[in-house]
């Protein structure tokens, strides 16, 4: 595992196909033969090199095969042989794991070898997770590390398992005298289940996200550790120390929606709980609204909050409009001077096109919500959730997604599962794990649906 970005196990089907992997490493012959008498698991690695060919790992003991027959590409690993593409592949492998014999086998690790021993699931670390997950991987600095146990129920797949940041990946608790056969809950791993997730509630048609928490800050943690990501925020905008922090604490409803027509693919809202009084949030607006000044930006009116026409994007523009207004372009109206204490702010670019803003959004009775918005003005936002609210344990995150409809605007990473692009809808819940250090360790319960 630790020479792995990606580890995935398969248990015995010998009724299906022999996989094209099987083929490959062992040659047709030998590999309908050891396929036919399987009774365990097997494995697909990827090594550090993610983009190279994956390995085939079969326990030693089943494969029948002679050390003396073992094909130059072959590697035996203890009680385990890997199938290489190739010699040098073999070799690279080799290498990789010498400095790694006498590494612990405690928390996060222990817990995803014990899932990749009895169950089909799949283990990645942060590697792997940027391929796949490709520019929205600092997003995801909280699981960058971790496996899921998985079920395939006909069009359905249901996961479970456990994920942790690069650094805390070894601060899992578990019982004193646990063996490498008991789960750190005490749970033998045989027994390993993947419990239902309720659907809830189908993203409808004109969204293509929903993600909430009970605070923003597992979304700006691996951002804010990036000096490209934190300078200009604190440089520009003003959003450091306390402001940042505020910010950071707030519990948040972030949104992605499909536009039509005009400069943008998809909008995106950033709704946050900040408190009872807006009085703290004006002077982070005041920055933010010169430094947009700036650069050129123009604010209006909430009344004017309407986008103008504007051309119909290129396949595969990119959802953020920064090149300059086309020359000779009409210019707007002298701009309505910039308040923070206003109810609503839109930004414009010289050519009038809307690209983003924020809102005050009412909400008798409930703490102040504050709406920021990338693209058109959202039409009559709404408070967050009334009729479901956040979930109180801090570090909590819900997701819903439609990932056919962003795979067809091309708003999904290029390395994406090919299943999980052609899903209709996902559900996806992360938790603190129980007893974990700092709740550094989450816990990750998910459903996709595929319909076609």
């Amino acid at each position: 595992m630790g020479s792995a970005s990606l580890l995935q196990s398969f248990p015995a089907t010998p009724r299906r196909p022999v996989p094209p992997l099987w083929s490959q490493r062992l040659g047709a012959g030998e590999a309908s033969r050891l396929w036919q008498r399987q009774r365990r698991m097997w494995w697909q690695l990827w090594a550090n090199q993610v983009e190279a060919a994956p390995f085939l790992v079969l326990e030693a003991d089943r494969t029948e095969l002679p050390g003396s027959l073992l094909p130059p590409q072959a590697l035996r690993v203890g009680d385990l042989l890997v199938f290489a593409e190739d010699a040098t592949a073999r070799a690279q492998l080799a290498a990789s794991l010498r400095p790694l014999q006498r590494r612990s086998r405690d928390g996060l690790p222990r817990l995803c070898l014990q899932r990749l021993q009895s169950s089909q699931a799949v283990y990645w670390n942060a590697a792997a997770l940027g391929v796949i997950a490709g520019q929205v991987a600092p997003l995801l600095e909280r699981v960058q590390v971790g496996c899921l146990s998985l079920v395939l129920e006909g069009s359905s797949l249901r996961w479970q398992g456990e994920a942790a940041s690069g650094d805390a990946r070894a601060g899992l608790p578990g019982p004193a005298g646990s063996s490498s056969a008991t789960m750190a809950s005490g749970q033998p791993a045989s027994q390993l289940a993947v419990p239902e997730l309720p659907a809830g509630v189908p993203l409808p048609q004109d969204q293509l996200l929903e993600l909430e928490g009970a605070s923003l800050d597992p979304l700006l943690a691996g951002l804010l550790e990036r000096p490209m990501i934190r300078d200009p925020l604190a440089l520009r905008y003003g959003l450091e120390g306390r402001q940042l922090e505020q910010a950071r604490r707030s519990p948040f409803q972030l949104r992605l929606r499909p536009q039509s027509g005009g400069a943008f693919l998809a909008s995106l809202e950033l709704q946050l709980q900040v408190g009872e009084s807006r009085a703290r949030w004006n002077p982070v607006l005041e920055r933010i609204g010169a430094a947009l000044q700036a650069q050129g930006l123009q604010s209006g009116a909430a009344a004017a909050a309407s986008p103008l026409p504007s051309a119909t994007p290129l396949p595969g523009a990119s959802p953020l409009p920064v090149a300059p207004p086309p020359s000779g372009a009409a210019r707007l109206p002298a701009a309505t001077p910039f308040s923070a204490a206003a109810d609503a702010s839109v930004w414009r670019r010289d050519d009038g096109v809307v690209v983003g803003g924020w809102q005050w959004v009412a909400d008798r009775g409930r703490p102040s919500q504050l709406l920021f918005f990338l693209g058109p003005s959202p039409q009559a936002p709404q408070p967050i959730n009334p009729e479901r609210p956040f979930r109180p344990a801090a570090g909590q995150l819900w997701l819903r997604l439609r990932p056919d409809a962003l795979a067809a605007l091309g708003l999904l990473p290029e390395g994406m599962p090919a299943l999980l692009q052609r899903a209709s809808q996902i559900w996806m819940e992360v938790e603190p794990l129980p007893g974990a250090a700092a709740s550094s360790i989450s816990r990750l319960k998910g459903r996709l649906q595929v319909t076609r």
